[in-house]
């Protein structure tokens, strides 16, 4: 909870959180396990800019500081930035 930020809602019950801070609780579920790849499907779709932008740079900080391989799908051009690799999908196929 700590790499996410979201110690201070350990307590709390999941209708009382916002939707930032239901995202970090989402990551720290995902990172429990310590997995090697996480499949993250337009994690910050729900999110207002500033809070989508804080998830996809600590999707980055995880990718970097853990070693582990983020998969992101996204519609949105400004949180695809943050990725290695930008892969599109257009007309059924990959470009």
């Amino acid at each position: 909870m700590e790499i996410t930020g979201a110690t201070h809602v350990a307590t709390h019950y999941p209708p009382t959180l916002s939707g930032g801070e239901a995202s970090r609780v989402a990551l720290c579920r995902a990172l429990i396990n310590k997995p090697l790849l996480i499949l993250a499907d337009e994690p910050t779709g729900q999110l207002d800019a500033q809070n989508a932008r804080n998830i996809a740079d600590m999707l980055a900080e995880i990718n970097r500081t853990l070693a582990t391989t983020i998969v992101m799908v996204t519609h949105s051009d400004e949180i695809s930035v943050t990725a290695h690799r930008i892969w599109t999908l257009k007309e059924g196929r990959l470009q």
